[in-house]
């Protein structure tokens, strides 16, 4: 918290509190620069940009409250996107890109699984969805208890609601897709018979939910804390899960036609 973290964040001195209305020093307690030179050390944006992958970050608009996706297929993606997508405030100060100010999309939702369905490609597809916070907790008793489980809360994924919806969705599309079939030809529009066609093979969707299991002793320094040990940690426990998660062999087979949206959880199923 005083000192920041090397390669990351550093503190700015005197503070947000002393300095000028409408200077940058004023919008944030800490200056995120240390990490564009990391980014520009360690990715090959190159490489990022080929569009061998796809690579989406997601950030908010600071003035219109705007979610936007920056992504590698629409657009060419540099540091100040990703540093976007991590400019948590009041902590990180909102990047500039363009003509507008970003900050972490974290703030509106912090999980990428509704852009990826929204993208409607028709593709049958198998997800990693990787929560670094959980959503279940305990009660608070001091606090200490209400910051870290106002955190957890506020950047654990909403992945249940998003797929709560698309399977809403898929119902309905199916529905339409029925009830198309039965009408003559001649009663169709041509908008209608193209709809027609294109509701008849829905992709089928799984996903496979990794939801970290936090430690008794993290607090409220959870979501900046990095030391070697506490990194040590969070990935051992990610390859524990993924161990775990890869042994349910039918999880990573096609679901049944007309499934729609299935979600499995290690931590749930297996307990």
């Amino acid at each position: 918290m005083s000192q920041g973290q090397p390669g990351f964040f550093e503190p700015r001195f005197p503070g947000p509190w002393f300095a000028m209305t409408g200077a940058k020093e004023a919008t944030a307690y800490y200056d995120s620069s240390p990490l564009r030179e990391t980014l520009l050390d360690v990715v090959d944006f190159t490489l990022l940009n080929s569009g061998a992958v796809r690579f989406a970050v997601g950030a908010v608009n600071v003035l219109t409250g705007n979610f936007i996706y920056f992504d590698n297929k629409v657009e060419e993606i540099e540091p100040e996107h990703i540093m976007a997508s991590g400019a948590l405030p009041p902590a990180l100060p909102m990047v500039k890109i363009g003509t507008d100010y970003f900050w972490d999309g974290g703030i509106v939702s912090n999980t990428p699984l509704q852009y990826l369905l929204d993208l409607d490609d028709r593709l049958n597809t198998l997800v990693f969805q990787v929560d670094l916070f959980g959503a279940r907790g305990v009660l608070p008793r001091d606090i200490q208890d209400v910051m870290a489980r106002q955190k957890d809360i506020m950047y654990s994924s909403r992945t249940r609601y998003n797929t709560d919806v698309y399977r809403r969705l898929h119902t309905w599309k199916t529905r339409l897709q029925q009830a198309l079939s039965k009408m003559p030809e001649d009663l169709l529009t041509d908008e209608e018979r193209r709809m027609r066609d294109d509701l008849h093979d829905l992709p089928e969707i799984t996903i496979l939910h990794l939801i970290y299991q936090q430690k008794a002793y993290e607090g409220q320094s959870k979501d900046y804390e990095f030391s070697a040990t506490s990194m040590r940690e969070h990935w051992q426990s990610g390859y524990e899960d993924t161990k775990r998660t890869l042994k349910h062999k039918k999880w990573l087979e096609m679901p049944p036609e007309g499934a729609g949206c299935l979600v499995h959880d290690v931590h749930r199923e297996d307990d």
